[in-house]
């Protein structure tokens, strides 16, 4: 990774970001596909950053164009996307590329500008709520993912306001919170002003529950609508399929639960009717047993 976020030891322990060659990702990439994968994710530390090493410019639109080529792919997820380097080339991939889902993590870590100079990271609450109207304007339907850190060094109560505003403002569709924790030989570990472990948990809290009724919301506008579901599982026990929406990524986010009288293997995709939300999972069954 070539960014040095002052709270994160990678870059010291890993190294500046190496881009693979375009190529060779194609060729993997069709590898793949002909062994049966349906789905590619595409993810580094700074995914955006891709080919800037090798070829001098951002070569992420280039590449999901041609991965959005090779047949036998029905999905690809973008993860780790920077705010400050989504661009409108990337975002008119993300429209045009049918096979590219509507969805797009991006590591925010915190909304208020002074933290996040001193994370040694770009933007503020104003620009990065600019970047998610600009995506919302442009790819209908997309699905914005986040994480954000609170208990920074310094965090003062009115700049973790800033945070929550910014979390119960944009309402961000999927949203992780996680509690400074210094590492060692990092500049933030040795920072003065380390908040207190209560206070960063509270914080903490208080924006995971923010999130949590802003989800709710969102699930409960889905019981009644038919989604493309990947097949991941099969609970034996329940009795029940385990999928995915594209709004979800493997192992991160929500799952679907789902009945189907067709036995299904893993990587099938379903037509599902949500019928149902408990929590962060939806519940349904598949359009052919209605």
């Amino acid at each position: 990774c070539d960014n040095r976020c002052a709270y994160c030891a990678i870059p010291s322990i890993r190294g500046p970001q190496r881009s693979r060659k375009i190529e060779d990702i194609i060729k993997e990439a069709r590898d793949l596909a002909q062994s049966g994968v349906k789905e590619l994710i595409v993810i580094a530390q700074d995914t955006t950053r891709y080919g800037t090493d090798i070829y001098k410019k951002q070569m992420l639109p280039e590449l999901l164009y041609k991965l959005n080529d090779i047949d036998g792919i029905e999905w690809i997820r973008v993860l780790y996307c920077y705010p400050e380097r989504i661009d409108d080339e990337l975002i008119k991939a993300f429209s045009e590329c049918d096979k590219v889902v509507k969805y797009i993590d991006i590591p925010m870590q915190h909304a208020d500008k002074d933290i996040l100079r001193k994370m040694h990271r770009a933007g503020s609450s104003e620009s990065l709520t600019a970047l998610v109207e600009r995506l919302r304007d442009n790819v209908p339907g997309i699905v914005i993912r986040t994480t954000v850190m609170t208990g920074f060094p310094s965090e003062t109560d009115e700049q973790f306001g800033v945070l929550l505003d910014f979390v119960k403002k944009t309402e961000l569709d999927r949203l992780g919170c996680f509690e400074f924790c210094p590492e060692e030989g990092t500049e933030a570990a040795s920072m003065d002003g380390q908040v207190p472990d209560d206070v960063k948990k509270k914080r903490g809290e208080l924006i995971m529950q923010a999130q949590y009724d802003i989800f709710i919301k969102n699930n409960n506008k889905l019981t009644g609508r038919t989604f493309k579901v990947i097949n991941d599982a099969y609970d034996a026990y329940k009795v029940i399929y385990i999928g995915r929406t594209y709004m979800d990524a493997p192992e991160i986010d929500s799952v679907v639960y789902y009945t189907c009288s067709e036995s299904l293997q893993p990587g099938t995709f379903t037509d599902v009717l949500i019928t149902d939300c408990e929590g962060y999972d939806l519940y349904g069954k598949a359009v052919e047993d209605k």
